[in-house]
């Protein structure tokens, strides 16, 4: 293919791709707007007129808000790729004499620092505004201001060795330079699973052990009837940040841990916890953190084998504007042209993952020797957050982890109702 001929296909899938996006939202949005008359007749039960109200709004201000976001960054992209941008601040950096390997560093963190500053004012209208107008916000700026910093300094000490290492294996390790790179990404990767725990998130956040009482003989007695073995049980300090509730299981090995938002303690009764504790505890049990691993770094070894094809592709560069190949240009377009050519990939991820949710909810189901724990704390859960309890099937088919709370809340009363026969 030509130059030309790549650029316009880019353009066309960039294209299809954004519009595709937009008609999911404009349905989302007429979907929601359908159904705000009256509040669906699984939730009347607990969720009042009021908090209904509260969540539509919540729903529609936010998805108003990312297209316009989204239409910004999008605009913005284009003019950066048809103005031969890229190529102009390539060959100026070209200019100040810099190793082959610091010029390329130093073009990746000069068009990370421009789409970061460029998007920093849509991420603080969102927090101090959006969030804040809806009563989740307790972000500081203090607090929003070192957060900033230190993801930049983590993110600079984590990927300047990396991409160093990463121009080497280029440079010098032949055809099949990408497979020393996956192998060290991947290495990377593990690494990053196993430390962040107990190294990285202490960093932005407080994790306590959960106090012992009642709750904590419950989840033990909880998780040696399940058979399972954990570093420990931690509350996270989420709400000097936000409102917003949550749990998540992370780590490998003995370094695993479970962690409850000090907001989900605070407003969940037992019974929803120790569901909840369930379900996490299901997602190791059956396995879906390695199958989920496994899968991320098969896509990374696919994409380190395309990127090495891509390469010595001299009209793959000049379709963008650069005067000549280099390694570091070929890891920015490879990321630029990679939603545009997989965007169509995203709802097998989502049905994989909503796969993983309902075998982790039945996994709780038979743990907790029944439905109601885990559906009122996930009730609560939509409540606390604001959820938007009518999705358009196409948009949460194509978007979501998570089957709808509806779809989640059928499937643990019918697997409920087959453990009562059986």
């Amino acid at each position: 293919m030509t130059a030309s001929q790549i650029l316009l296909l880019y353009l066309v899938l960039f294209a299809i791709e954004y519009s595709w996006e937009m008609v999911l939202e404009i349905l989302n949005i007429k979907h929601v707007k359908k159904n705000k008359s009256e509040i669906p007749a699984a939730f009347q039960a607990t969720t009042d007129k009021e908090t209904y109200e509260k969540s539509i709004n919540y729903t529609l201000t936010n998805t108003n808000f990312g297209l316009v976001s989204s239409a910004f960054s999008s605009v913005l992209l284009l003019v950066i790729v048809l103005s031969g941008a890229l190529g102009i601040v390539d060959d100026y950096l070209g200019t100040l004499g810099l190793g082959t390997y610091s010029h390329g560093v130093l073009f990746i963190y000069t068009l990370a620092l421009f789409f970061s500053l460029s998007t920093l004012p849509f991420s603080i209208y969102s927090t101090f505004v959006i969030e804040e107008k809806f009563g989740f916000n307790k972000m500081t700026w203090k607090l929003f201001i070192i957060d900033a910093v230190k993801g930049m300094v983590l993110s600079a000490l984590f990927l300047t060795p990396l991409l160093y290492a990463l121009f080497w294996f280029m440079d010098t390790a032949g055809p099949n330079w990408w497979i020393y790179a996956f192998s060290l990404f991947a290495a990377f990767q593990l690494l990053m699973v196993l430390i962040y725990p107990t190294l990285i998130a202490p960093l932005f956040n407080k994790f306590s052990p959960l106090g012992d009482g009642e709750l904590k003989d419950k989840i033990l007695a909880l998780a040696e009837k399940v058979g399972f073995k954990t570093n420990g049980i931690f509350v996270m300090d989420g709400s000097k940040r936000s409102r917003h509730s949550n749990a998540y299981f992370t780590g490998l090995g003995k370094l695993k841990r479970i962690v409850l938002f000090d907001t989900l303690v605070e407003s969940s009764e037992p019974e929803e916890l120790l569901a909840v504790l369930a379900h996490e505890i299901g997602h190791e049990k059956k396995n879906h953190i390695k199958k989920g691993m496994a899968l991320s770094l098969l896509s990374m070894g696919i994409g380190f084998w395309i990127l090495s094809l891509l390469l010595p592709y001299a009209p793959f560069y000049q379709a963008f504007g650069f005067s000549e190949n280099s390694y570091h240009a070929a890891i920015i377009l490879f990321s630029f042209c990679s939603g545009p050519f997989t965007f169509y990939l995203a709802p097998l991820r989502s049905k994989l993952s909503r796969k993983h949710e309902y075998e982790a909810d039945r996994f709780a189901v038979e743990a907790t020797g029944g439905a109601n724990g885990l559906k009122n704390a996930l009730l609560r859960l939509s409540k606390d957050n604001l959820s938007n309890l009518t999705p358009h099937p196409l948009y949460s088919g194509y978007h979501y982890s998570h089957p709808t709370l509806s779809e989640r809340i059928a499937a643990m009363e019918k697997h409920a109702t087959i453990l009562k026969k059986a």
